[in-house]
């Protein structure tokens, strides 16, 4: 039997942005404040290919902090990609800690389909 499930992202978990990053092939998240163009933002700060500023997961909301100036400091598209890595990664690291099997599949409209293979 199959169950789609929506899933609206907060990032939260430091091992799933460690794991997004790379996945995506970005340097290693790290733990400071980032200066962004008006303001100073505290966080997990990952580097995103070709944005002007890191975007910064803030785990105690689950927000990200970031300043691509309308795309022109950063394109959206890398975001995106972190994000829909950060979600298929914190899925997997769920199954696994209760002890269950995540199989991932690459549609061809780049969404990624994970099914969880529940024991017994």
């Amino acid at each position: 039997m199959s169950h789609l499930i929506t899933i609206q992202t907060q990032v939260r978990d430091s091992v799933a942005i460690a794991s997004a990053c790379s996945r995506l092939r970005l340097p290693p998240p790290a733990h400071r404040t980032v200066k962004l163009f008006a303001s100073a933002e505290t966080g997990w700060a990952v580097e995103l290919p070709e944005w002007r500023y890191p975007i910064v997961c803030q785990t105690d909301s689950g927000e990200l902090k970031y300043d691509n100036f309308g795309s022109r400091w950063g394109d959206q598209s890398h975001l995106d990609r972190f994000v829909q890595a950060y979600a298929v990664e914190m899925v997997k690291l769920q199954a696994r800690r209760q002890g269950q099997t995540a199989i991932e599949q690459p549609m061809a409209d780049g969404s990624i389909r994970v099914q969880i293979a529940v024991a017994g």
